[in-house]
């Protein structure tokens, strides 16, 4: 081979080499499959390979890196970039984030709970908090109300939740057992094998995990407006990597959240929800809808409890407890005009 043809190709194959060091990829930790809930996500990957031209990307696993419950430990010791999870899966490992999973907080829209969302990941306390775990927050994924979809004899009033076994977590678990539910607290990869084998008789979830997760398989009944709460799950980036990346790819990947969002909140509202509707036609769901006085009483009687309860617990574990209530409800209040 002539010698500076020779040369030519080191000087490429160095160059090749060169240029993939200088790329940067980061692993993400997910879980179940993709669907609404990872929707954002999968934007934020898209929007930052574009911004980038290919030289930063996210790799998106689906149960191959952790499990859920264990994506925010996965975070904290560098296992992965960035990752989802929800408060509830571990309340005392992400305690400030739990006041937006409180009972009948009173969240009405996709678009309220994120803007709330995004707010308190802004407060000092929230970020003191999450940087215990080396976590910086990114991104909501906002859920519309929960409701439950079970099997046997549908409930006609909230007495018959009397020793129902029911898959909830958080808040609404807290709420389900001030009706006399018996609250269970499993990831949601588990829930279908849960209700098959009678470990539960009814599941809380969201709708686009109601039709993931598979409980509307089996599911004799759904309850149209129970809306005891809805639960948070944010996206974080370890601290470190976050740090490490260069600006232009700092900017691409913070830039692109508030699009990310948008997106999922747009398929969320147009797609999913169109969806929801006659996946219950065609299998037969029976929709339950309580009277609005009784779900006045359940309501009533779990929130003001609730709240007391939590801010207490919270403040009593040396949290700025009342301040953060304070600010998710008055930030509230401001989003809904009231």
């Amino acid at each position: 081979m002539n010698v500076f043809v020779k040369r030519a190709l080191l000087a490429s194959v160095a160059m090749t080499f060169a240029g993939q060091a200088m790329a940067t990829e980061w692993n993400v930790s997910l879980w179940g499959k993709r669907r609404a809930f990872t929707e954002h996500v999968e934007k934020l990957a898209e929007l930052v390979s574009e911004k980038t031209g290919g030289e930063f990307t996210l790799n998106i696993s689906y149960g191959g890196l952790s499990k859920n419950k264990e994506n925010l430990d996965g975070i904290s010791i560098g296992a992965f970039e960035m990752a989802q999870f929800c408060a509830g899966y571990h309340r005392d490992k992400n305690p400030t984030l739990t006041v937006l999973e409180l009972p009948f907080l009173g969240v009405e829209t996709l678009e309220q709970e994120r803007e709330l969302s995004m707010a308190l990941y802004a407060q000092p306390a929230v970020q003191e908090d999450l940087a215990r775990w080396n976590a910086t927050l990114l991104m909501p994924s906002p859920m519309p109300q929960y409701n439950l979809v079970g099997v046997g004899d549908a409930p006609q009033s909230l007495e018959d939740f009397d020793g129902l076994a029911v898959r909830a977590t958080g808040g609404i678990g807290s709420a389900m057992e001030a009706v006399g539910a018996v609250p269970a607290s499993m990831s949601a990869s588990e829930v279908r094998q849960a209700m098959d084998s009678g470990v539960v008789t009814a599941v809380a979830f969201a709708p686009h995990a109601h039709m993931s997760f598979g409980t509307i398989e089996n599911g004799k009944w759904w309850t149209t407006n129970l809306n005891p709460g809805t639960v948070n799950c944010p996206v974080v980036a370890n601290t470190d990597a976050l740090n490490d990346l260069s600006d232009a790819e700092r900017e691409a990947l913070l830039g692109s959240i508030d699009e990310a969002l948008d997106y999922y909140v747009d398929n969320y509202e147009n797609n999913t929800m169109a969806k929801w509707g006659p996946a219950l036609d065609e299998r037969g769901i029976e929709r339950v809808t309580f009277s609005d006085e009784s779900i006045a009483a359940f309501r009533d009687s779990v929130a003001g409890p609730a709240a007391t309860a939590w801010v207490e617990d919270m403040s009593a574990r040396g949290l700025p407890a009342q301040d953060l209530y304070d600010f998710a409800t008055g930030n509230l209040a401001e989003l809904k005009g009231e």
